[in-house]
């Protein structure tokens, strides 16, 4: 993390050296997490005591109000609460003279940039912003220095907003190892509602009919469920801040997905009755599925890649992945991503790793002569 950080501090576009953060949740616990790496003086706020606390104990900075207040305003405030919430947090801090800069990073944005302007808030001193990075856990014990390495930042200035709360606010996203994006508010809704609100929806969804499965279902269920359902297990009163403020977009993307679903069911009970020969709109969808699938881009924001997966048998045993990265390090092999499949029952799993696919049969290789079990 040193060289990160000395490449950071040499390439930012400002200097930040304090930053108030409102709201220690996962987010702003990680964004205060991240700027402690740079030596950042780092405050926190939030309206529940011992979420302050417990972030404070994690090292992500110092209490606000602090025992010496600054004798001057604090660089930036980064307002890390509820979509619905961030507009009255910025007019409170803006009358108390906070900060010089301020943003947010809520998962909404043209929401509270009305509000701000409804309740007269100086919109030339804020800059607002989202990181795209995130989990289906909450709260600051949930948080990391790491989260928004190399993941996308979205900043949404607006013609109001001055150069020097942008070029701020690219200094924080810096900061952070993040990938700034600049898009409009419309622009960035519409886009979020695609790729996170609408997917949470649908995630949720499918996790309901969970709720009352038998459990001899239950009992059968695979990685595939896990995946498809993982971020439902978020919290569902942060989530109804957040869809309430993007409400329409995500609304148009449920009702596009509902059509799809809804062709595949009526194709479905054709074939019930009819045979194969009715799976057109189910064939289509899957298709579909594949190609969009193959669109999201790959590491870093590059363009996606298909890798080779290498399987392994693996004892639940402590130290078991750390001497299967040890045998791909020595081999020369990088692990693009890895993923556990456990058996139900059992002390083992499987490993899943993907690699590039003219290094599959070189790890492949050097993990049987290590003596690890690789289905071939």
């Amino acid at each position: 993390m040193s060289a990160l950080r000395d490449h950071l501090r040499n390439g930012g576009p400002v200097s930040i050296s304090s930053v108030l953060v409102v709201g220690t949740g996962l987010i702003g616990t990680s964004v205060a997490l991240a700027l402690r790496e740079h030596d950042v003086t780092v405050y926190l706020a939030d309206r529940d005591p011992g979420a302050v606390r417990l972030a404070r104990e994690f090292g992500a900075g110092q209490e606000w109000p602090p025992a010496v207040p600054p004798a001057a305003p604090v660089d930036l405030a980064v307002i890390a609460v509820p979509p619905p919430f961030v507009a009255d947090e910025l007019l409170r801090l803006q009358r108390a003279g906070t900060a010089r800069f301020y943003t947010d990073v809520a998962s909404v944005k043209a929401l509270p940039l009305r509000r701000a302007a409804e309740l007269g808030c100086d919109l030339a001193g804020y800059a607002a912003g989202h990181p795209l990075a995130g989990s289906e856990r909450s709260g600051p014990a949930a948080a990391r220095a790491d989260l928004f390495l190399g993941r996308p930042w979205a900043y949404c200035p607006t013609e109001e907003t001055s150069a020097d709360a942008v070029e701020t606010v690219l200094g924080l996203i810096k900061l952070c190892g993040a990938e700034p994006v600049r898009v409009s508010a419309d622009d960035h809704d519409e886009a979020v509602a695609l790729i996170s609100h609408a997917p949470h929806v649908t995630a949720a969804a499918v996790a309901a009919r969970l709720a009352d499965a038998p459990g001899v279902a239950l009992g059968l269920a695979g990685q595939g469920v896990r995946d498809v359902t993982r971020i439902a297990a978020s919290d569902p009163d942060l989530w109804t801040g957040i869809l309430s403020g993007n409400a329409l977009p995500v609304a148009e993307v449920l009702q596009a997905v509902a059509d799809d679903l809804a062709a595949a069911a009526a194709a479905l009970r054709r074939t019930a009755d009819r045979g194969d020969e009715a799976m057109t709109d189910v064939v289509d969808l899957l298709k579909r599925g594949v190609a969009g699938r193959g669109r999201i881009p790959g590491k870093h924001g590059g363009p996606a890649r298909t890798y080779t997966v290498v399987q392994v048998v693996i004892g639940d045993r402590p130290g078991e992945l750390a001497r299967l990265f040890q045998v791909a390090e020595e081999t020369g092999v990088n692990i693009e991503d890895v993923r556990l499949e456990h058996a139900p029952g059992l002390p083992l799993g499987l490993a899943e790793l993907s690699v590039q696919p003219e290094s599959a049969a070189t790890l492949a290789e050097a993990l049987r002569a290590h003596g690890w079990d690789v289905p071939s």
